[in-house]
């Protein structure tokens, strides 16, 4: 509402849902600036917001199917934001979920498959949703350190992920030097067992196949006369008188001779040559073979005794000779690891202090840079709370030491509150009631405002506590924040409502929600509806007219600024 200079970053265009609770289908169109959903309770306006989370990845379930669908399913289609990538099509990017009746769930983006983890990822960048789970999350220390450290700027986030790498190195460090240490009882136990282990396989010293070469010579040392016998036999059979090589040599001369007369019969002639010559040498290895066939008892028992000895590393170390070598080299690298664990010690405890070092620098530039900031956030919120109709109020940013320095630096952000003038502060959680915990929301998301790119803000019972003058006050703020962003509020109060600049009323008929664009008489009825409880009240009429007045004084003076802001 601040005027035509304005440039209202991505915004969410179209959501379509489906089969979701007491939505049948429903098709919603919304616009920049400030969009809200008004209704009955019970009619769905939230379950609205609930099929937009579905499209941002969140989790669901078969529960939120409604009874005659078979799934529920949700389309939302954005602007394209500059990290969106191949996703993007024609400046637009649509994300799409299913979930079944049977609890399975499929997602698309621009009408190609991905996961629910994609949808989300992509999701940061286009919305921001604030609910009632969000307001309790600003209760969190470490949410409460978040939103400080994002305050305070981008170079003090940089500085606050350079000392989570220090941190991290440390860590890493202290971890293995801890180990290390506390295996040091045990290393002399297992330094003589590894030792002996290495020196028993070295003393034996197996070649991979080893055994099975052994087996084979001691069956033939262990029946060397019995071979000697067979092959004095064969030996006689192919040399001897009648033996099978004359016989050969014969049959080759008589089919040459034959030959000579009948050249068809040369083939035969050769093959039968061949014949001759193959008896002949294998004659001539048999022989050979006969020769080396010595009795040799002492050999045999170095064969039967090596063999013993493979045979009893197997038992221990493997089943074969490869196994007992590949044991051997495991346990040597052991072993000079162990017997070099000292030296390691020795050197992790000069890496540990170096990183210490680096790690306490690194997280005193973190504190310093939240010291800086933690004024500046609780001025600038205090400012916002006093817009939202809490003057007086006390808020601060307060920085607790931790005993040890962890992941988020050496102190922690708590953010204290005094609601009443007069009061002492408290920490959040134990100061604020809910009206003003939302009103707390929404002061901390206004400051963040011109840190992000969030195209779209979701305000979902950012009502909740809180009417009359505190809530006009609230949609004040909304309309401010909806300047430069598209908010699209879910709220019960026509002090919110009337701020809108694209009103949506959600009803329900036969069980079945359903949308309807608001604007000049059935928009004043709505609101006179929520005034009084009952729609045609004069009073309330009377009430939703001045509150129609009130949004259009701030329209025009927001205008008005925009118009000098440019002239300056």
């Amino acid at each position: 509402m601040s005027g035509e200079a304005v440039s209202i970053p991505t915004v969410l265009r179209e959501l379509h849902i489906s089969g979701l609770g007491v939505i049948a289908d429903l098709e919603l169109e919304l616009a920049p600036g400030l969009n809200v959903l008004t209704g009955e309770t019970g009619t769905g306006k939230t379950m609205v917001t609930v099929g937009l989370l579905l499209a941002l990845g969140e989790r669901g379930s078969a529960a939120l199917v409604r009874e005659d669908a078979a799934a529920a399913r949700v389309q939302a289609r954005f602007d394209a934001i500059d990290g969106a990538g191949d996703w993007a099509e024609d400046g637009e990017v649509i994300l799409a979920r299913s979930i079944a009746r049977d609890g399975r769930s499929t997602a698309r983006i621009g009408g190609q498959l991905a996961t629910a983890s994609a949808l989300a990822e992509l999701g940061v960048g286009l919305v921001e949703h604030h609910g009632q789970g969000q307001t309790q999350r600003l209760l969190a220390p470490a949410v409460q350190t978040g939103f400080l450290d994002r305050y305070a700027g981008d170079a003090h986030v940089v500085a606050l992920g350079t000392y989570r790498e220090a941190y991290e190195r440390l860590r890493s460090v202290a971890t293995e030097l801890g180990a290390l240490r506390e295996a040091a009882r045990d290393r002399e136990r297992e330094l003589d067992l590894l030792a002996y282990q290495v020196h028993e396989i070295e003393t034996v010293g197996p070649r991979d196949g080893e055994t099975e070469e052994l087996t084979a010579e001691e069956g033939r040392l262990a029946h060397v006369e019995r071979l000697m016998e067979h092959a004095s036999a064969a030996e006689h059979a192919l040399t001897g008188e009648d033996g099978i090589a004359d016989a050969a040599a014969s049959l080759a001369s008589q089919l040459e001779g034959a030959a000579d007369v009948d050249p068809s019969a040369r083939d035969a002639a050769d093959r039968a040559r061949g014949i001759a010559a193959e008896i002949a040498e294998l004659a001539r290895d048999v022989r050979a073979y006969r020769d080396v066939l010595l009795p040799d008892p002492e050999r045999l028992e170095a064969v039967r005794e090596r063999v013993a000895a493979l045979k009893q590393l197997q038992r221990k170390y493997g089943p074969t000779d490869a196994d007992v070598v590949a044991f051997l080299a495991e346990s040597a690298e052991q072993l000079r690891t162990l017997a070099g664990a000292d030296d390691r010690i020795a050197e992790l405890e000069r890496e540990l202090e170096a990183a210490t070092a680096t790690a306490r620098d690194r997280a005193a530039i973190v504190t310093a840079g939240r010291t800086r900031a933690a004024p500046a956030l609780a001025d600038a919120v205090r400012s916002e709370l006093e817009e939202l109709g809490m003057p007086g109020v006390v808020f601060e940013a307060r920085l607790l030491p931790l005993d040890e320095p962890g992941p988020v630096g050496a102190e922690r952000a708590e953010l204290w509150l005094s609601a009443s003038p007069g009061q002492p502060a408290r920490p959040l959680a134990r100061a604020a009631s809910g009206g003003e915990l939302s009103r707390v929301l929404l002061a901390c998301r206004s400051v963040l405002a011109d840190l992000d790119e969030v195209g779209t803000l979701v305000f979902d019972e950012v009502d909740a506590g809180i009417g009359g003058q505190a809530g006009l006050a609230v949609g004040r703020r909304l309309a401010r924040l909806a300047a430069g962003r598209q908010v699209l509020v879910v709220t019960h109060l026509p002090q919110i409502a009337c701020f809108a600049d694209r009103h949506v009323r959600v009803t329900k008929g036969r069980g079945t929600a359903s949308v309807e664009l608001l604007v000049g008489s059935s928009r004043l009825e709505e609101l006179s509806r929520m005034l009084a409880g009952l729609a045609g009240s004069e009073s309330a009429v009377t009430h939703a007219e001045e509150l129609l007045a009130e949004a259009e004084r701030l329209r025009e003076g927001s205008a008005t600024l925009g118009r000098a802001g440019a002239v300056t």
